[in-house]
């Protein structure tokens, strides 16, 4: 990037600042060094700080209203306090922390298509503020969050489409004001009973969460609805689970309800049901089929810049709410459907039935590691 003068706030004349990210690459939780270069304008001048910012691409819901802003979700100063003669240069080498829930845009070295992130540079001087241009940056997974987008690959899943969703998740804790999320077409076995799942990590110095979303659908005694899943492990662990078969029996516990199954519980207890509180936003699919991990780079060339809004911050936080309307005029059908969940909710809250059940599932478990070590 060559140097950018600072019009907005400080003038023609002002100075000019460049910022040079080295390898533009990071994952959540590490550091993206660089540095920053400003040079002097026509006059002397006291820079008061230089603040370095993320910014990424968001959708959003705000009423009746819909659509996407840049959204700043991290800001830190990097120096401060230092006199800029006329025509001198001053660098600034920077490391910049980066948030553990940061958003992936790419996966193995192939942009995620939907995905824009960018750092801004910023210069304080006599107490007004200017930018320079968004640089773009990519980050990649963590390997606890490759070992589980490879188990997705493994599985038959493909990829759709990524972008970041305005709200927060039900029942996780969570710093941004949004989520992302990496939708798939369900693998092809699941193709008459599961439309997409959508996958978000919320990712902590201490563990990952997994949140899974499928998109069921419909048959004669129900509409088609969203059911989640959620996972709580370690980073450690996340590593050396048998994520394919985990996210198998989530798969078939999820397609089991359309015929009365009762499913099974994810790690750490969650079971697949569905749910219609505050969770994820809902798109419509368009389509259908998609790449695999090697095709995910299409339509990312050239626009990240375009992509965002300038200035535009998103600052309220919308839960989405989901009505649960009840669906079809067969009264009969609507009465099995909940006398079928209604039977499936009793027999979770049963103590009995939860201690055989999670016995078993942790027999299966531990029998599936020492397969999945064995084939390592």
């Amino acid at each position: 990037m060559v140097f950018k003068r600072l019009l907005g706030a400080f003038g023609v004349g002002g100075p000019s600042v460049e910022t040079v990210l080295h390898g533009g690459h990071g994952r959540p939780g590490g550091h993206l060094p660089g540095e920053v270069t400003i040079q002097g304008g026509d006059h002397d001048v006291h820079v008061q700080q230089v603040v370095l910012s993320l910014v990424t691409h968001v959708e959003y819901e705000h009423g009746d209203h819909e659509g996407t802003a840049g959204v700043e979700f991290y800001r830190g100063a990097i120096a401060g306090g230092f006199h800029l003669g006329a025509g001198q240069y001053h660098t600034i080498p920077f490391q910049m922390p980066l948030p553990w829930e940061l958003p992936l845009t790419e996966v193995h070295g192939r942009h995620l298509h939907g995905m824009a992130m960018g750092v801004r540079t910023e210069l304080e001087i006599s107490g007004a503020m200017d930018s320079g241009d968004l640089d773009p940056v990519s980050i990649g997974p963590l390997p606890s969050q490759q070992r589980v987008l490879d188990a997705f690959a493994a599985l038959g899943f493909q990829f759709k489409s990524a972008d970041v969703e305005q709200g927060h998740i039900a029942g996780v804790h969570q710093e941004p004001p949004f989520y992302q999320e990496i939708e798939f077409y369900a693998p092809p076995q699941y193709g008459g009973q599961i439309n997409e799942v959508e996958l978000t990590f919320v990712a902590s110095p201490h563990g990952l969460a997994v949140v899974l979303e499928a998109d069921r659908r419909g048959n004669i005694f129900a509409e088609g609805d969203d059911v989640f899943g959620r996972f709580h492990v370690s980073h450690d662990e996340a590593l050396h689970m048998a994520w394919e078969q985990e996210l198998e029996n989530w798969l078939r516990a999820v397609a089991g309800h359309l015929h009365g199954g009762h499913g099974g519980y994810g790690h750490g207890g969650y079971a697949p049901v569905a749910h219609h509180d505050a969770h994820h936003g809902h798109h419509e699919s368009h389509g259908h089929g998609g790449p695999g991990w090697g095709g995910v780079a299409a339509g990312a060339a050239g626009g990240l810049a375009a992509g965002f809004v300038a200035g535009a911050v998103v600052n309220e936080l919308l839960d989405d709410d989901d009505d649960d309307e009840d669906g079809g005029d067969d009264a009969f059908a609507e009465s099995m459907l909940e006398a079928q969940q209604q039977a499936v909710q009793d027999a979770y809250q049963q103590a009995a039935y939860e201690a055989a059940y999670e016995q078993a599932y942790e027999d299966a478990y531990e029998e599936a590691v020492e397969t999945f070590d064995d084939e390592d």
